[in-house]
């Protein structure tokens, strides 16, 4: 054994490799040089967060105060008063992005550990955009009883949960159990930042064409947790009229098949009883909005009515090619960085939770899901062009915007405790 200085300056033992594992790593240094070859690769090596404190301890002294026997005092007074925890723990600050790796991005079903790099990226999301803390937990677990029941098990720890990637329908029957057994905001980004950020594009492209919400015919393409909440928010928003499609066609009530949440849009939605193909559904059309990872014809977007709206928000092939849909449509949206007018949640979740646990919310009610995309479509302004319907994740009005407006509709929504 040797000993050598580390980047501290602190003395480390260093044990001899044995041959057979210095050939192994020799193996795994290689491999990993090839991908580090790869930007992303080499970006996300050692991961993207680490943990800091936000106290120092230089001495004794810090260290009886940090720890024992001054944190038994802090300790005792929680005990005593449990709200106290707010102001004396990080709790006040932090969320959890919980997944269980069912539904990750386009990729799929890939589970828990190949889920890590994302929910990291959306804690580091969280911290640059919106000044909050958050701690990434992947559960090796896909049973709903068993995901709801550790998630409450864990709340004591956080301000809020962000839930993430997680499988429809189960994603809808997840975050209804915890909103209804937790008193800190739950919120399915997957479902409800896509909901407020295609709400605020449309608020602005329905402005720039000269019409009204409820003037609106809409079909959404894509029965999942995205599209559910996106039409949602837009019933709540006194969108004129809409209608759902999924692999199997229009969504209507007495189709066979539905399940509750297919079941529940079948009754809210689709008045005017359209029982084909979304295609069919979009002649005359004002809106189309695409959730579904499929496709839809050019045929079918010129068939839709004057100054229409298309986005096609599905990543990373949109439903219809950006420039096709622009030969017929006056404002096309995507999710996608490399065309104008993306549609990113980092937009909406980054603010909504700052808003929520500046006031500490017990929950994110609709009015607040609202309120916060009213305040990003405020961010444009009278700036709207058909380009610019949605402002850049990097427009740093974004996030104080959305703060602002979430945390004034918690308290008048009754949720806020302060």
């Amino acid at each position: 054994m040797s000993t050598q200085s580390s980047d501290t300056g602190v003395a480390v033992a260093v044990q001899p490799i044995p041959e057979t594992q210095s050939a192994s790593h020799s193996e795994t240094a290689r491999e990993n040089a090839g991908l580090d070859a790869d930007p992303a690769f080499a970006l996300h090596r050692g991961g993207k967060l680490e943990v800091r404190s936000s106290v120092p301890v230089r001495n004794a002294d810090d260290l009886a105060l940090a720890y024992t026997p001054g944190v038994a005092r802090v300790c005792t007074a929680i005990a005593d008063n449990p709200e106290l925890v707010h102001d004396y723990t990080w709790v006040s600050n932090v969320v959890a992005v919980v997944t269980d790796g069912t539904a990750v991005l386009g990729l799929g079903d890939i589970g828990p550990s190949a889920a890590m790099p994302v929910m990291e990226g959306k804690s580091l999301l969280f911290k640059e955009f919106g000044g909050v803390e958050s701690v990434p937990i992947c559960l090796d677990c896909t049973d709903v009883d068993e995901l709801v029941e550790t998630v409450v098990r864990l709340a004591p720890s956080f301000g809020g949960i962000n839930l993430e990637d997680i499988s429809a329908p189960r994603c809808f029957e997840v975050e209804d159990r915890l909103r209804e057994l937790l008193d800190i905001p739950v919120f399915h980004d997957d479902q409800h930042g896509t909901a407020i950020v295609t709400l605020a594009a449309l608020t602005n492209a329905a402005r720039l064409v000269g019409k009204e919400l409820s003037e609106l015919r809409a079909v959404v393409a894509g029965a999942g947790a995205s599209g559910v909440a996106v039409t949602r928010i837009l019933i709540n928003a006194g969108i004129g009229d809409i209608a759902v499609a999924d692999s199997k066609g229009m969504i209507y009530e007495g189709r066979e098949g539905l399940n509750p949440v297919k079941a529940a849009l079948a009754r809210d939605t689709n008045r005017t009883g359209y029982t084909g193909s979304c295609e069919e559904a979009l002649r005359g059309a004002d809106v189309f909005i695409g959730l579904s990872g499929g496709t839809v014809t050019e045929d079918a977007i010129a068939s839709m009515a004057g100054d229409s709206i298309v986005f096609a928000l599905s990543n990373p092939t949109p439903e219809i090619h950006p420039e096709a849909a622009r030969r017929h449509a006056c404002v096309v949206a995507t999710g996608r960085s490399d065309f104008p007018n993306q549609i990113n949640n980092v937009l909406a979740f980054p603010g909504v939770f700052r808003g929520a646990l500046d006031v500490r919310a017990r929950e994110i009610t609709e009015n607040m899901k609202v309120a916060a995309a009213t305040a990003l479509a405020g961010v444009v302004g009278d700036d709207v062009t058909a380009d610019y319907v949605i402002p850049s994740p990097f427009d740093p009005r974004v996030a104080p915007a959305v703060t602002a407006a979430v945390a004034a509709q918690a308290r008048e929504d009754g949720v806020a405790r302060l």
